[in-house]
């Protein structure tokens, strides 16, 4: 599992350490993964308009192709969404 952000090498480095994050987090300062995932888009806050990555989770097949996209997805159920869709894409598999 991998997570992009588009925060530098350094803060993401100490943001993985205070959180002890189990996973590989990778830096986008660029946003060139996030340009081409189409998740670096324009966001509102306050009537602010701003560029920002809008979250949301890749599920890719062994074959590096795109097998399920979630975006906005509610933290509490995030996890159950993900896990299912982890367990129907290793069903379709071993088929």
């Amino acid at each position: 599992m991998l997570g992009v952000s588009p925060d530098e090498v350094g803060k993401i480095a100490k943001f993985a350490g205070k959180y002890d994050l189990d996973f590989t987090l990778l830096a986008d300062a660029d946003h060139a993964v996030a340009d081409a995932y189409g998740t670096w888009v324009e966001k509102s806050m306050y009537g602010k308009k701003y560029m920002g990555v809008q979250r949301a989770t890749f599920l890719i097949d062994p074959a590096g192709k795109i097998a399920g996209v979630f975006p906005k997805v509610s933290p509490k159920e995030h996890d159950d969404v993900v896990l299912k869709a982890l367990g129907e894409l290793a069903a379709g598999q071993a088929k």
